[in-house]
């Protein structure tokens, strides 16, 4: 049995993505703890897929500029081996290249991704170990070295730590972030090349999604009217803009300890709720 998902619900999820998304906490197992406690049926994977388009939009205004110069100095690198000497047509190789484990992995893993990957118990544990990732990354990152400085290696470890976001817990920013400090990089550096690293997987994985997400939801899950989705990206678009500008302010003077602590509570919550009370984890 399906239920339909309210208007409230669609706001409130549309809100979650949008805070969570960039933040190294897993937006995924928010969207899934949320919809699974307070509402009592999991969303599916489709739902945070297309709402995930929101806040990748969100990326693309905000770092649009940049983007730019990066695509075009891309497209001027085959004719120009001046051009090619410069960061942008590196960092767009670099993106190219960092794509690849989650595109190869997100399809062969395709439907344990939207089954078996959603288990509560899984997603606490992930949320709790990749805290201590998190924690000893920024322990032990020298955080020396700029975007500048950034190499092709760097864009293929990121990558390959951006596919373990696969699962929910392990958060897309905090794997590519955390990868980022262990390389050496500044925490400025991991988080900006983290969310543009970010742009193709999750585009493509949205607009992948969208029939799934427009089809009858599977038995047990929430199913989200085409109107309610259109309004869950746009709430995740505008939260997720704000978010962007908040966190690349926050991590140039601040350590990510705060999101290790957050994280290590969360997980430590949904053991105990699974544990004490009827709490279905899958």
């Amino acid at each position: 049995m399906t239920l339909d998902m309210s208007w409230l619900q669609a706001l409130i999820l549309g809100f979650v993505q949008g805070l969570t998304e960039f933040l190294p906490v897993s937006s995924s197992a928010h969207l899934r703890i949320v919809s699974g406690i307070f509402f009592g049926h999991d969303t599916g994977a489709s739902f945070t897929a297309v709402t995930q388009l929101g806040t990748e939009t969100a990326v693309l205004l905000y770092f649009a500029r940049d983007l730019g110069r990066i695509i075009a100095a891309w497209f001027r690198g085959f004719r120009s081996a001046e051009i090619r000497s410069t960061l942008d047509y590196r960092m767009a190789w670099y993106v190219i290249v960092g794509t690849m484990p989650v595109g190869l992995l997100g399809i062969v893993f395709k439907d344990q991704i939207r089954t078996g990957a959603r288990n509560l118990w899984l997603i606490a544990t992930t949320l709790i170990v990749f805290a201590l990732v998190l924690a000893a990354a920024e322990h032990f990152g020298a955080k020396r070295r700029p975007v500048e400085k950034l190499t092709l290696v760097d864009g293929i470890v990121m990558g390959c730590a951006q596919a373990l976001a696969l699962i929910p817990g392990v958060s897309r920013s905090g794997g590519t972030i955390s990868a980022g400090l262990f390389l050496g990089l500044t925490r400025e550096a991991a988080t900006r090349y983290s969310f543009l690293l970010a742009i193709p997987a999750v585009v493509a994985s949205g607009l992948f999604s969208i029939p799934d997400a427009f089809a009858p939801a599977e038995q047990g899950l929430l199913q989200a009217s085409g109107a309610q989705l259109v309004v869950a990206t746009l709430v995740a678009f505008v939260v997720g803009f704000a978010s962007i500008a908040w966190l690349l302010r926050y991590v140039v003077n601040h350590t990510i300890y705060v999101f290790v602590g957050y994280r290590i509570a969360l997980g430590v919550l949904l053991l105990v709720l699974l544990t004490t009370t009827g709490l279905q984890a899958t």
